[in-house]
């Protein structure tokens, strides 16, 4: 099933895209399962996540933490750390 993955801030610069369709493998089950797959997909995409732990991750616009599975997401989003004001 294609999923929409986004790239926000800088993670988008690092990547070089703001998005894209894409068929996550099967044993891909889970968000940190999920970063350790984009970060194989090139050099952008392992620098980007080259400090996974700080990615932000929302799953149809719900934030998720990294052990969350992904179930039938159908938008996976991936941000910088957040700061308020």
């Amino acid at each position: 099933m294609a999923v929409k993955i986004l790239y926000f801030a800088w993670l988008r610069e690092r990547i070089g895209l703001a998005g894209e369709l894409v068929d996550i493998p099967e044993d891909v089950s889970n968000v940190t399962a999920l970063l350790d797959w984009l970060a194989g997909r090139g050099d952008g995409y392992a620098y980007a996540l080259e400090n996974q732990e700080i990615v932000r991750v929302a799953l149809d616009q719900q934030l998720v933490h990294q052990t969350t599975p992904l179930g039938e997401a159908r938008e996976i989003a991936l941000f910088p750390p957040m700061t308020g004001g």
